[in-house]
C-alpha cells in the first residue's frame, strides 16, 4: 500500500510516518515542502503523486493563534482539507483527516460520543468542524478521527513543557477544571492500520483516545510521580491547582469537558484502548528517562 502523509514534520504525522516506513511505501509530506494555505501548491504537488490512502494530519493548532489569523486558521483547517478531499476523491482512494475534541463545546459531563452535536467555541474549533464536513461530504469512505490531548516524543506537548518546569522549579501549576484525556502518538499509529482497508471498514466520524479521563492538574501529577518513580531529576514533587478563570492570558475559549467515548471504536474492533495512566509511564520510561530530560526541538 502506498501512503501519502500530509503534516509529516508534526507531532502524529511524524510519529505516523516513523511506524509506517518498514511496512508501507510511505510519502510524507511536512509544511516545508508543501503550504497547506497555497491550495494551488498544494493541489499541484499532491495531484502529480501516487497514492492509495492518504491520512492528513496537518492543522493549524495553536488555539490562540488562530483568534487572532483566522483567515489563516480556516484556508489551513477548512480549506486545505476539502482540497485534499476532492483530489482523492478524483483518484478514487480513501482520506482519513484527523480532528480535535474542540469541535464540542464542553457543556456535556459525560464523554462525547460521535453521535453528539458539534458546537465549537473557538475559531480553531470552528475551522476543524468546516474540515471534517468537507472531508466527509466529499466521499463516504472518508474517515474523521477526533483525538484529544495528543502526545509523543516527535514535537513538545503539554507533558514536556510540565516535566521541563518541574526540573527548573520547585513549585509548578495546572488547571484543575478542564478535563479531557492524554493519547499517545504510538498508540494511534498502532490502531490507524485496522481502518486503512476500504472495502472492511466504513467511514465517517470515529473517536480514539486512551481509556479513562483527567484534568490537566491531574495529567501534569501524574507524569511527575512517573519522573520521580524512575529516577528523574525534578524540583517540583507536588503540581499546585490553577483554574480556568484564571488563565487571563489565553485569547480563546476551551472547552472545560471534551472527554471522547471510545464505544464505538471498541464495538468496531474489539480493542480497549489502554489508560492514559500506561500511556503516559511508558513515555516517560522510554523517552524522558532516556534523555535525562523532555524532549527538546
Amino acid at each position: 500500500m502506498k501512503i501519502l502523509i500530509i503534516g509529516s514534520g508534526g507531532r502524529l504525522g511524524a510519529a505516523l510516518h516513523r511506524a509506517y516506513q518498514q511496512k508501507f511505501d510511505v510519502t510524507g509530506l511536512s509544511h516545508g515542502q508543501v503550504d497547506l494555505s497555497d491550495f494551488d501548491e498544494l493541489e499541484e504537488v499532491v495531484k502529480r503523486l501516487n497514492f492509495d490512502l492518504l491520512i492528513n494530519c496537518a492543522a493549524f493548532t495553536n488555539v490562540d493563534m488562530c483568534e487572532e489569523q483566522q483567515d489563516e486558521a480556516f484556508r489551513v483547517n477548512a480549506g486545505a482539507p476539502d482540497v485534499l478531499a476532492e483530489i482523492c476523491e478524483a483518484k478514487d482512494v480513501r482520506m482519513i483527516h484527523f480532528s480535535t475534541d474542540y469541535v464540542f463545546n464542553g457543556e456535556k459531563k459525560t464523554p462525547y460520543v460521535e453521535e453528539d452535536e458539534a458546537d465549537p467555541i473557538s475559531v480553531y474549533g470552528q475551522s476543524k468542524k468546516e474540515g471534517e464536513d468537507a472531508v466527509l461530504a466529499a466521499d463516504e469512505r472518508n474517515l474523521v478521527i477526533r483525538v484529544s490531548w495528543v502526545f509523543g516524543p516527535e514535537r513538545r506537548s503539554f507533558i514536556d513543557n510540565i516535566i521541563e518546569r518541574a526540573r527548573q522549579n520547585e513549585r509548578v501549576a495546572a488547571v484543575l477544571d478542564k478535563f479531557s484525556t492524554p493519547t499517545y502518538t504510538r498508540d494511534l499509529a498502532e490502531m490507524l492500520p485496522k481502518f486503512f482497508d476500504v472495502d472492511k471498514t466504513d467511514g465517517g466520524l470515529l473517536h480514539y483516545s486512551s481509556s479513562g479521563e483527567c484534568s490537566w492538574k491531574e495529567y501534569a501529577q501524574h507524569a511527575i510521580d512517573c519522573c520521580h518513580q524512575a529516577g528523574v531529576a525534578l524540583k517540583a514533587k507536588t503540581v499546585d491547582a490553577l483554574t480556568l478563570k484564571d488563565m487571563t492570558t489565553w485569547v480563546a475559549r476551551r472547552p472545560p469537558y471534551s472527554v471522547l467515548s471510545t464505544a464505538k471504536y471498541q464495538a468496531l474492533t474489539g480493542v480497549t484502548p489502554r489508560p492514559w495512566q500506561d500511556a503516559v509511564a511508558e513515555y516517560v520510561r522510554e523517552f524522558v528517562c532516556s534523555r535525562g530530560q523532555p524532549v527538546a526541538l
